[in-house]
């Protein structure tokens, strides 16, 4: 199977996964939703949309969309475990899919110029894991962002 394949197969079981967890909840998949989804299935995975970005995507599309309905089916994602929210210190929030629980993912921030990178670390979730065990919590989501200068940045710098 090719990774195109196995991309496409992932998506049609997450798919048929989120719509099960909208019709648990009494709701179901609307053909907003679904093209809303449909914009983050796409997304080359490290992606992350912003509601305006996901908002212009969908009028280049010519899919009408209102900047408002965007915002809710953003949130009820979210709250359905869909979407990842991130806040990377902006004025907004940005959206991500949420590919696998078991094994999030973090981000580095660079503070000069924004640019992101994604990494994933076993250490950092395993010690998350404990201190919530030791906390009495029950662990939901696992985001650790870390803020530096890129080498670019860096480069830019005056010595």
């Amino acid at each position: 199977m090719t990774t195109e394949q196995t991309h496409a197969q992932s998506n049609a079981e997450m798919r048929d996964k989120l719509t099960q967890q909208l019709r648990d909840r009494g709701l179901r998949l609307t053909p907003q939703r679904e093209k809303i989804l449909e914009v983050f299935f796409n997304l080359p995975e490290g992606d992350h949309l912003s509601a305006e970005e996901l908002h212009q995507r969908l009028k280049s599309h010519h899919l009408d969309i209102s900047l408002a309905t965007s915002y809710r089916t953003l949130k009820l994602l979210v709250s359905v475990g869909a979407l990842r929210e991130l806040d990377f210190s902006e004025d907004h929030k940005h959206y991500e899919l949420s590919r696998n629980p078991e094994a999030p993912h973090h981000h580095i921030i660079c503070s000069g110029c924004g640019k992101t990178e994604e990494f994933e670390s076993p250490e950092v979730l395993q010690l998350a894991v404990n201190l919530l065990r030791e906390k009495r919590y029950k662990l939901t989501d696992v985001q650790l962002k870390l803020y530096g200068l890129c080498q670019d940045c860096c480069d830019d710098e005056p010595d």
